[in-house]
């Protein structure tokens, strides 16, 4: 989020101010971004998020272009397999098709799908429990999310932002505005505005400025498997009732993610710890019991991240704060931010520009909602 910020400042012509990323720990080891399982959907349940994955998946297709057409720049893998919600309940059933009638209205192309329809194009399921499907054929999969932030943030150096390795650790909020931002090596910086984008850690920088957001650190688990028979087609990223999601991740290889069935607790920011239960009791059974070749499999590598979650609507909250006008939110994506980052730095850079947003209103998502207890309820969270 901080680099699209800045890279997006950076392509505006009318822009002549400076910026400065600070960056905690820029090998990004245990960061939001490297645990993503980077795959981007058309299949929310909140019209504006749809809008947003739509330019995320138009500057994915069109990254080099957006790049100026720079050589060095690689085009961008993009393996269009959809997404496939499944539904178990009666009620799950009647949300896919609430949330798929909006999908449709807003432009995207999904699908309502019987149990029928899915066994003739994936004869592998086991749909003895399934009742209704949707599925996104066109603008739904996996992306390589690594080759766009490395050169958002590359070509966001090469314009003129620069990058610190350091610690915010206080700010100096006066008189309406935040004057200051303190650094853990002693170092002092003043600003014209302050954009937080420190994903599971945004609610302990906005408390720095006396601010409270509802963000706070979720784990979820992801595995890395080989199937001792693999699947003869491609796996969409299929999402279980039991709450695992799984795709194809290689030619042989397979990914699936997931957190515990049972509690959702915000977790210590330090706390990667893998939970190997996880693993043997909820999402292998879930597994297996929906596509049973997968009863014989090999997890090769497996990892634990945070989702930045919005415990009031799990909806990003961004743009200006209401009070304290030059300190600015992207933040609470709940799992969703890696897809929307390019919309997302794209409007703040314009707010911070021109003052509001010339491509995409995202004011509905401003901080306003949660002091007037106005959720924008986002239901389509994996």
């Amino acid at each position: 989020m901080g680099s699209s910020v800045a890279w997006f400042l950076m392509q505006d012509p009318s822009f002549d101010g400076s910026v400065l990323v600070i960056e905690k720990d820029p090998s990004y080891a245990n960061s939001s971004t490297a645990h993503s399982n980077s795959c981007i959907r058309q299949q929310f349940s909140t019209p504006l998020n749809i809008r947003i994955s739509q330019f995320g998946v138009e500057f994915i297709k069109n990254f080099r272009r957006y790049q100026s057409n720079d050589p060095r720049v690689p085009d961008v893998e993009f393996n269009q397999f959809g997404y496939l919600y499944l539904a178990a309940r009666p009620e799950a059933a009647a949300a896919l098709r609430d949330n798929q009638e909006i999908q449709v209205s807003h432009g995207a192309n999904t699908r309502i799908l019987t149990p029928k329809a899915i066994a003739e194009s994936w004869p592998f399921f086991n749909l003895d429990d399934i009742r209704l499907g949707t599925h996104g054929p066109v603008n739904e999969g996996y992306w390589d999310s690594g080759t766009v932030f490395e050169w958002l943030r590359r070509s966001a150096r090469e314009s003129g932002v620069e990058y610190i390795t350091d610690e915010v650790v206080g700010l100096v909020a006066e008189y309406g505005q935040v004057q200051s931002v303190h650094l853990a090596s002693g170092i002092q910086i003043s600003c014209g505005h302050v954009v937080n984008a420190a994903g599971p850690r945004a609610a302990a920088v906005a408390q720095m400025a006396d601010l409270d957001i509802p963000v706070e650190p979720r784990k979820r688990h992801t595995w890395v498997f080989e199937a001792e028979t693999p699947l003869n087609q491609t796996l969409p990223l299929t999402v279980d009732p039991s709450g695992v999601h799984i795709r194809q991740d290689g030619p042989r290889t397979y990914m699936a993610g997931g957190h515990s069935p049972n509690e959702d607790p915000a977790v210590d920011l330090g706390d990667f710890h893998i939970d190997q239960n996880l693993w043997l009791d909820h999402a292998w059974p879930a597994i297996a019991h929906r596509i049973p070749q997968f009863e014989a499999i090999r997890v090769i590598t497996e990892w634990a991240g945070h989702y930045a979650f919005n415990v009031f609507d799990q909806n990003a909250i961004v743009g200006p704060h209401p009070e304290i006008g030059n300190f600015l939110f992207i933040n609470g994506f709940s799992g969703h931010g890696l897809q929307q980052a390019p919309a997302m730095g794209r409007g703040i850079a314009e707010w911070l520009i021109h003052g509001s947003y010339q491509k995409l209103d995202l004011s509905q998502f401003h901080y306003d909602r949660i002091i007037e207890n106005r959720p924008v309820q986002e239901i389509a969270i994996i």
